[in-house]
Parts: structure tokens; sequence; C-alpha cells
């Protein structure tokens, strides 16, 4: 199941830079949760309704963002990912390049839960895998 849900993972991010939501959403829970760094504002965001929420305001923000999946790591029921993001701002065209370091978690080939770090360390603490 693990080799799977890096698989999934894989396919969020393509779906994410094709702009399509609806195949984004298919890989989603109903009831999925997501803290992302990047619209922390929002605080969490639940179900499919703050997921269609988070791509507006990405990409009102960065219309061109492009999600790159570096690696993608099995840990179980848990995928870690070494994302690269790479846009441009909507007002001004400055470029930005994030790296982001994102923990997933899988039940029954849906994404129940992610969350962005901003470093490898913080995510394993935050997946509940640190030395």
């Amino acid at each position: 199941m693990s080799q799977e849900n890096i698989e999934l993972h894989y396919r969020a991010y393509d779906a994410f830079n094709r702009r399509d939501r609806g195949a984004f959403l298919a890989l989603m829970d109903d009831d999925v949760e997501a803290e992302s760094v990047l619209v922390a504002v929002e605080g969490r965001i639940r179900g499919h309704e703050g997921i269609r929420r988070m791509w507006e305001n990405l990409l009102n923000v960065w219309p061109d963002l492009t999600a790159e999946a570096v690696e993608v790591r099995d840990l179980g029921d848990v995928t870690l990912v070494d994302l690269r993001l790479h846009g441009r701002g909507a007002g001004s065209a400055f470029p930005t390049e994030e790296r982001l370091w994102v923990v997933g978690r899988w039940r029954c080939g849906k994404c129940v839960s992610w969350s962005d770090f901003a470093t490898e360390a913080e995510a394993l603490e935050g997946a509940g895998l640190a030395e």
C-alpha cells in the first residue's frame, strides 16, 4: 500500500500543476484536513471546500505556481515529500522559489491530512517520527 501512496502523492502534484482541481480533489478524503505555511492565515483547511479556497488563494497570489516533488518517501501510511515550489507574483511578476517538506497521511487511496513544514526535521517531528 505504501508504494501506492507515493504514486498518489505524485499524482496530486501533477493534478495541481495541470490545474485539474477535479483530479486533485478525487485524491482527497471528503474530510481531508490540511495545514499549509503558504496559506497560514487561513488556519487549518478542512474538506473539499477548504481545498478549493486554498487553490484560489494560492493562484491569486502566484498564478503560475508549480510544485515539484523532488523526492517522496514511504513511511507507512505517511509520505514525506521534499517539495520545491516555483512561481511569479501576480502583481509584481517577482519570482519565488520555496522549499517545503510535506507530510501526507493516506487511507484507502485518499489523503486524509497533510501539513507543510519549513524543514525536514520539523516534518519528521510533526509526523511523530523524530528520533
